[in-house]
């Protein structure tokens, strides 16, 4: 486990199947959703019935996440190209180290670092061939009078 505080346990909408709640135990885990889910139907099935009632019991007592919680899966789920504001330059990638664990395998992490340093250094190109043109050094000598 983490040593970061866990925080509160919500049930999670914007990744539900059904109603959200193994999601946000998943998020209140630090575990891949997948995996609670699993945990959940196996349990139903080999013999403990009454996690259904607990399923619906905190379906109707947990909060739905709150919008400023929201993790930045919309960011990371669209397209590179659609990225181009700067939150998404700020967001910070959380790598797995085990298979359970929420966060991305090393590979897609990678892949993701790799992107935003491609669109850091285009920015930093377009910066660089502004303060070298004619332009800036116009508008520079403008202000000084």
């Amino acid at each position: 486990m983490s040593s970061k505080s866990r925080g509160e346990l919500y049930r999670d909408p914007s990744r539900a199947k059904i109603g959200g709640v193994c999601a946000g135990l998943a998020d209140y885990l630090g575990w891949e959703a997948w995996l609670v889910r699993i945990l959940v139907v196996s349990g139903v099935l080999f013999g403990m019935p009454f996690l259904v009632m607990i399923y619906i019991a905190a379906w109707f007592i947990l909060d739905k996440k709150p919008k400023n919680l929201q993790r930045q899966d919309n960011y990371n789920q669209q397209a590179p190209e659609q990225n181009n504001d700067r939150a998404g330059f700020d967001s910070s990638i959380k790598v797995k180290a085990r298979i359970w664990q929420a966060g991305e395998p090393p590979k897609q992490a990678f892949h993701d670092i790799r992107r935003k340093f491609n669109a850091l250094e285009k920015e930093l190109r377009k910066i660089e061939q502004y303060v070298t043109s004619t332009e800036f050094t116009i508008s520079r000598e403008i202000n000084k009078l």
